[in-house]
């Protein structure tokens, strides 16, 4: 449900779907948006976004509450759709270096509008948080 038909029209007017009638882009841009909209991938990707080439024990460091096996379910589902290369090293004991590939860098850039829209729109925020709460709490 949006907000008002203004929204909609914005919305249509701002995001132009290349392929509005093709399923399998709209079954794609879904899958994408399973995959990438979890917190861990987000996150993961702003880390090497950042910080480049990565070993594994470096960006467990850099995300804050990720646990050794989420991190790992999160580097290999972000491999396997192709936005992040891993090299192993031949070495004893092996290293492994994890980057964005540059599919995972345009999808980074993509995602930096959110960043951009949450600066600018901060105050709005957090007063609509405030508001809610003081109806939440008259209700009570």
């Amino acid at each position: 449900m949006t907000e008002t038909p203004a929204i909609d029209s914005l919305f249509a007017a701002t995001c132009v779907h290349p392929s509005p009638e093709d399923p399998a882009v709209e079954a794609l841009v879904t899958a994408i948006i399973a995959q990438v909209a979890d917190k861990w991938t987000l996150l993961v990707l702003e880390e090497l976004t950042e910080g480049g080439v990565l070993r594994f024990g470096e960006i467990g460091r850099r995300v804050e509450g990720i646990s050794q096996k989420m991190l790992t379910k999160t580097l290999r589902d972000m491999e396997r759709i192709g936005l992040v290369s891993r090299t192993v090293h031949p070495v004893v004991p092996p290293h492994v270096d994890y980057a964005l590939t540059n599919l995972g860098r345009s999808l980074g850039a993509a995602f930096c509008g959110v960043w951009t829209w949450a600066a600018e729109n901060r105050e709005r925020i957090e007063a609509a948080k405030a508001a809610f709460e003081e109806r939440e709490n008259a209700r009570r």
